[in-house]
């Protein structure tokens, strides 16, 4: 294997994308940082921490960069990990570096945000059969890309404590180069799946039902009810995975019920997505569609769902509080109705 090969680029020095360069870069792989903001990529290469996320620390086999075509000339497997809310900027400035050798995968636990006629992010209807590989695909090109999810938590990566993600593409390359670049065992092991569309829409579903969580928690709602959320969630999520082309069993796995079970753990860092339900229900912030992944994930599922005819109540219900049509409360009351009477 060339020394291009054997490293990975990761775009975008956020909290994932910085814990994951730090685990990969601790077991020795050679990791090439992308950042278009100049002040963090100096201050990696001055103190080997980023300002991002400060508790990573950052061995000498991962290099930050703000140059784009370093990037792309010096790694052929790349892991985009930015807002989903800037994945079209992003595949298109890429585009403009990559070439058709180049194994792109992603690690946005959303749908991508919607776009007008003229490609760019706008204010109307999503495109509710669109997922992020699909935009990347329109960007870029490269044919070979795939996604990475599953209960990684950017702390716990950064701290070496054991995680599993996996990683699903249509090409078998994808998801073999994916498991031997990405693994790090004991710290972070990865597994395969051709599921992609399973995997996208499961780490998307995974985060909206956070937000649902912490809602439930923030109403203090017992564990009995809490747990039939839990499993609700999974059901109509599989339903909805298997409407629009994926396998149902996709969505009880690492990607899904996985990631939905680390994301909104009792004790210990929380997501935003968590954090986000918690307030809500406690009336710290308002109703803001926007605020998370999760949260930007729920509208356009239930735009999918609508288009594929398939009844989400428990999204729907979250949909409901974050648009401010219904309060937590009686959201949470609506949902408890309707799926108290499903099989």
């Amino acid at each position: 294997m060339s020394a291009r090969a054997d490293t990975v680029g990761i775009v975008g020095a956020g909290t994932f994308g910085t814990a994951l360069g730090s685990v990969l870069a601790r077991a020795g792989r050679r990791v090439i940082l992308y950042s278009r903001d100049v002040a963090v990529v100096e201050a990696i290469q001055q103190t080997r921490r980023c300002p991002r996320l400060p508790t990573a620390q950052l061995p000498e086999p991962l290099e930050a960069t703000a140059d784009a075509r370093k990037l792309a000339s010096e790694a052929r497997f790349l892991v985009l990990a930015v807002s989903s809310r800037d994945v079209r900027t992003r595949a298109r400035e890429l585009g403009d570096v990559l070439d058709g050798s180049h194994i792109v995968v992603h690690a946005i636990g959303a749908l991508p945000a919607p776009a007008d006629q003229k490609g760019k992010t706008g204010s109307g209807t999503h495109l509710v059969n669109e997922r992020v590989s699909e935009v990347l695909l329109d960007g870029m090109p490269t044919q070979k890309v795939g996604v990475l999810a599953g209960p990684a938590l950017p702390a716990d990566l950064a701290q070496s404590i054991y995680s599993s993600m996996v990683v699903a593409s249509r090409f078998d390359e994808v998801v073999s180069e994916g498991r031997r670049l990405l693994s790090a065992p004991p710290a972070l092991r990865v597994y395969t799946s051709k599921d992609l569309v399973g995997v996208e829409l499961a780490s998307a579903l995974a985060g909206a039902y956070t937000v649902a969580l912490g809602l439930a928690d923030g109403l203090s709602l017992p564990t009995g009810p809490r747990a039939v959320l839990v499993t609700r969630a999974v059901a109509e999520a599989s339903r909805l995975g298997q409407a629009a082309g994926a396998e149902p069993r996709t969505f009880a796995g690492l990607a899904g019920l996985g990631s939905l079970l680390v994301r909104s753990q009792q004790g210990g860092d929380k997501s935003a997505d968590y954090l986000l339900g918690r307030r809500l229900a406690e009336g710290i912030v308002t109703a803001d569609a926007s605020r998370t992944e999760g949260a930007r994930a729920a509208l356009a599922a239930v735009e999918l769902a609508a288009s594929l005819k398939v009844r989400m109540p428990v999204l729907q219900g979250i949909a409901a509080v974050l648009t401010g049509k219904l309060e937590p409360r009686e959201a949470a009351q609506q949902i408890g109705d309707t799926v108290a009477f499903e099989e």
